[in-house]
């Protein structure tokens, strides 16, 4: 096998004159150790060029530097959402990120996270909605000593451990402009039952009404699973009934665009034959025509936020003088898709 001239830990602590032992606690930003050791150890470390060996570095933690993404979501947009806002956090840090969706309905899918976990040896993970929701899950990740952050729609847990969005007031301000359009039989596209955020989406959606003294018949009501699909056999549904909405709040952008394809299927204008909302502000929000009035979620901003919550205070990731913020607000973005029953 070829040798190469990369100096190693051996090397760094002859030139040192300290013991490898201790190169490993600087290396490792031990406590134990003075600071003029501290000083002289990095400093030889710098001239000499030495890359610590990570895998070295996991072992003596009994961790890996990786922070996991756990998932069970329809919507790959959203993970790559999260995946993006984890990844500007964890840039220019030792820690890297691995995925793994999870089956939420397996009978395995405590044993399915235990194995990962403790595989992977992860530092910390992230836990996104609906996994997220399940108590037992971040029971376990606190029993094998794995940080966690859960995402969700709402308060979840204790702030270190969480970052929420108010997905039930930014949804009733959504349909409160509905209303404010002079709109009065309204649609409503569900998410996926067993989501917290479908429940919290359409209890916004109920307060508006109710506050406006506005019925909600359960025909108004459809079902659908976060996904583009859903989304049109919702509106079919929907634009059946007589006399059909005027407007209808689709839980996601998916799905909203699944219910313009089905109107533009009928013939009809969208906005001036029904008017229709999303939520998540996804990038097809933008690239549909007319561009979409949704709910911008902030989704990226919440994964970042929870992976500097699962560094901080280590190696080079100071604890933060101000914390991560744990509640994000979810905004209106008004667009072309909506307007008053029967304008243009």
């Amino acid at each position: 096998m070829q040798k190469t001239n990369r100096p190693t830990i051996n090397d760094v602590a002859r030139v040192a004159g300290v013991s490898k032992k201790t190169v490993s606690r600087v290396i490792n930003r031990s406590p134990l150790l003075s600071g003029d050791t501290r000083e002289r150890v990095e400093q030889v470390i710098a001239d000499l060029g030495y890359i610590p060996n990570p895998q070295a570095r996991a072992l003596a933690l009994r961790r890996n530097y990786l922070i996991g993404l756990v998932h069970d979501n329809p919507n790959a947009q959203t993970v790559m959402n999260v995946q993006q806002g984890m990844l500007e956090a964890l840039y220019g840090t030792e820690f890297e990120m691995v995925v793994r969706p999870l089956n939420r309905g397996s009978a395995t899918m405590l044993d399915d996270l235990r194995h990962f976990l403790e595989r992977q040896r992860l530092f910390g993970v992230l836990l996104m909605p609906p996994v997220s929701e399940n108590d037992t899950v971040a029971e376990l990740c606190d029993s094998i000593g794995c940080r966690y952050v859960r995402m969700g729609s709402a308060a979840l847990d204790t702030a270190e451990h969480m970052v929420a969005s108010n997905d039930r007031e930014a949804v009733r301000a959504a349909t409160q402009y509905l209303i404010g359009e002079g709109h009065r039989r309204i649609g409503l596209v569900l998410g996926p039952h067993g989501f917290r955020s479908a429940r919290e989406r359409r209890l916004g959606f109920e307060d508006a009404l109710k506050a406006a003294d506005i019925a909600l018949p359960r025909s108004l009501i459809a079902d659908g699973n976060y996904t583009f699909e859903s989304g049109i056999v919702a509106a079919e549904r929907l634009l059946d009934l007589m006399p059909r909405p005027t407007a209808i709040f689709s839980s996601n952008d998916e799905m909203a665009a699944g219910v313009v394809h089905a109107a533009r299927q009928r013939g009809l204008d969208i906005p001036r034959d029904l008017s229709v909302i999303g939520f998540d502000d996804t990038p097809i929000a933008g690239h549909l025509w007319p561009p979409l009035t949704t709910v911008r979620w902030p989704i990226a901003s919440m994964a970042r936020s929870a992976a500097l919550k699962l560094i901080a205070g280590v190696g080079d990731n100071p604890e933060p003088e101000v914390r991560e913020p744990s509640m994000f607000l979810s905004t209106l973005i008004r667009r072309a898709s909506v307007a008053a029953p029967g304008d243009g």
